[in-house]
C-alpha cells in the first residue's frame, strides 16, 4: 500500500530529519567541506596545464604484511637459506611463481603462488618491487643500533607508530600531518576546483592525506557521502529535502548560525557535484572481480579519475585501505587469501587505467605498518621492521627489484634479532621519488621529509631510487 505524504507522522519526520543532520553522514559532510575551505585559503595563483594530470594511489596494507613470503628467493642456494630461516612458513619452492627482472645480482626470485596477475604485470614492465624498505632516521647498521649510537624511529614494532610514520615521513616525531597532505598544501593550486579536496580517501580519515590546509575528502564505493538521503526521489525524502532546503536557504540573523548554514550548504553542493560527475562515467568494459572489496574501492578511484576534467583536477591523491595483514597465527592460509584479493584487484585497476588511456599518469604504491619476522612464532610471525613494497603504473620503470634484497640467513649483518630485517632502503627515498614524479620541487623535499638529507642530496641530478620515469 502506498503511503501518502499526509500519512507520515510529523514527529517521526522531524525526528528523523534532525537525526540525519546530527549523525555521521553530516559530520562527514563537514569534514569534506573543511577540505574545500582549506583549498580556498591558498593564495597561490591557479595553474592550469592542459592535459597534465597525475594521481598517486596509496594502497595501505594495514597490519603488517609478511612481505618476504610475497617476494621470495627461488634459486637453489638462496631458497635453501630462506627455507631454513622460515621453517614451517616457507612457501614450497615448486609453487613460487618465477619473475625475471631486467637487472640481476645473480640471484633468482619469484612471487607467492596467489599472485599470478602481479607476475604478469611485472613481466609486462607495469610493476616493480622495492626490497627491504622501512622507516629510518639516519643510516643505521646493526652495531650502531646495538651500541645505541644512532637515532631509531619512535615506537618501533608498534602498529600505531609505524603506520603513522609511513604516512607522515617523520619517524623522529609524532604528528598528524601526512606527507601526502604536505604535498597537497604545496601544489593544490594546480587544480581549478576549490570546492573538493584533491586528496580523496576510500579509507575514511587518515594521516597520509591530512595537511596544514588540505584534508581528505572521504567517499565510499558508491560515491559521495553527503547528507543521508538528500536528492533521492521518493515521497519520504521529498519532504525531508524540502525541509532541509528551507533551512539551508534561510538567512539567519545570528552570524554563527549563518556561518554553520553556509558551511553545510556548500559542503552539500560539493558532494552533489562530485556524485553527478562520477555517476556520469560510463560503465567500464573491464569486468570487476566478484566479491572483491579492494576492487570495488579501486573502481571508485577509477571513476573519480575519469571525472577529472569535469571536476577540474590536474593532481589528485587517493588513499585506499586493505586491512587484515596482522598474521600472528594461520599466516599461510590468511596471507594467501589476502594476496589473492590484492592480485585480482590490481589486475582490474591496471586494465581500467589502460581502458581510460591514462596508465602513464597514475601510480599505485603499497605501504604497510612494517615487515614481519623471518622466524616463525609457531604458526605465524611477529612485528618486525624492513619489508618489501610494490609500485604499479605506466610511469613505473617496471620489471625490476629496487633496493637491496637482504640475505635471509639468521644472524646476518641486517638481522637485528630473530629475523627482524634492518631496512637497507629508507622509506624517505621511496616517498621522495613519488613526490618528485608528482610535481614537488626538489627544493621542497626536505620540508616534507626533514630526514631526507641524511640519505640523499636534493641537488642531485638523479632521482632517489630510480623506479619512476621522470620524463
Amino acid at each position: 500500500m502506498t503511503k501518502h505524504k499526509n500519512n507520515i507522522s510529523r514527529r517521526k519526520f522531524l525526528g528523523q530529519s534532525c537525526a540525519a543532520l546530527g549523525y555521521t553522514t553530516m559530520f562527514s559532510s563537514l569534514i569534506n567541506l573543511k577540505a574545500m575551505a582549506a583549498t580556498a585559503m591558498n593564495n597561490s595563483p591557479t595553474i592550469s596545464v592542459a592535459g597534465d594530470y597525475k594521481a598517486l594511489v596509496c594502497l595501505a596494507l594495514g597490519g603488517g604484511n609478511d612481505s618476504f613470503n610475497m617476494l621470495i628467493p627461488r634459486g637453489n642456494n638462496e631458497y635453501s637459506e630462506y627455507a631454513t630461516t622460515r621453517s614451517n612458513l616457507a612457501i614450497p619452492q615448486n609453487q613460487i611463481l618465477p619473475i625475471n627482472p631486467n637487472t640481476s645480482d645473480g640471484r633468482t626470485f619469484g612471487l607467492h603462488p596467489s599472485m599470478p596477475n602481479m607476475q604478469q604485470l611485472f613481466e609486462a614492465n607495469n610493476l616493480a618491487f622495492l626490497s627491504n624498505v622501512g622507516t629510518l632516521i639516519e643510516p643505521s647498521t646493526k652495531s650502531d643500533i646495538k651500541n645505541d649510537v644512532v637515532k631509531t624511529p619512535l615506537g618501533l614494532f608498534s602498529h600505531s607508530d609505524q603506520t603513522q610514520q609511513w604516512q607522515t615521513g617523520r619517524p623522529h616525531e609524532r604528528t598528524n600531518i601526512g606527507w601526502g597532505g604536505r604535498v597537497a598544501d604545496l601544489i593544490q593550486s594546480m587544480n581549478s576546483n576549490e570546492n573538493i579536496s584533491m586528496n580523496v580517501s576510500l579509507g575514511g580519515s587518515n594521516t597520509f592525506q591530512r595537511g596544514n590546509q588540505v584534508i581528505p575528502y572521504a567517499i565510499r564505493t558508491s560515491g559521495s557521502i553527503g547528507i543521508d538521503g538528500y536528492g533521492r526521489e521518493d515521497i519520504y525524502n521529498d519532504l525531508r529535502n524540502q525541509a532541509l532546503n528551507s533551512m539551508l536557504e534561510r538567512d539567519y540573523q545570528d552570524i554563527f548560525k549563518n556561518t554553520y548554514k553556509n558551511t553545510i550548504k556548500t559542503s552539500n553542493d560539493s558532494g552533489l557535484q562530485f556524485q553527478e560527475a562520477v555517476d556520469g562515467v560510463p560503465e567500464f568494459s573491464t569486468i570487476m572481480p566478484e566479491e572483491n572489496n579492494l576492487a570495488e574501492k579501486l573502481r571508485m578511484v577509477a571513476k573519480t579519475i575519469a571525472s577529472r576534467d569535469l571536476l577540474g583536477f590536474s593532481r589528485q591523491t587517493f588513499f585506499v585501505d586493505a586491512n587484515g595483514w596482522d598474521h600472528h597465527d594461520e599466516l599461510l592460509i590468511n596471507q594467501a587469501s589476502r594476496l589473492a584479493e590484492v592480485d585480482a584487484a590490481l589486475k582490474y585497476f591496471n586494465d581500467v587505467m589502460a581502458e581510460l588511456n591514462i596508465s602513464d599518469c597514475v601510480t599505485l604504491f603499497s605501504t604497510s605498518d612494517f615487515g614481519r619476522t623471518l622466524t616463525s612464532n609457531g604458526n605465524g610471525t611477529d612485528h618486525a621492521w624492513g619489508g618489501n613494497a610494490f609500485m604499479m603504473g605506466g610511469a613505473v620503470q617496471g620489471k625490476e627489484i629496487y633496493g637491496e634484497y637482504p640475505v635471509l640467513a639468521l644472524d646476518s649483518d641486517v638481522d637485528l634479532r630473530n629475523g627482524v630485517m634492518i631496512p637497507s632502503t629508507p622509506a624517505d627515498l621511496y616517498m621522495a621519488e613519488l613526490a618528485l614524479w608528482f610535481g614537488v620541487s626538489p627544493s621542497d623535499l626536505t620540508t616534507i621529509f626533514p630526514n631526507l638529507s641524511n640519505f640523499y642530496d636534493t641537488n642531485a641530478t638523479t632521482p632517489p631510487i630510480g623506479f619512476m620515469d621522470m620524463s
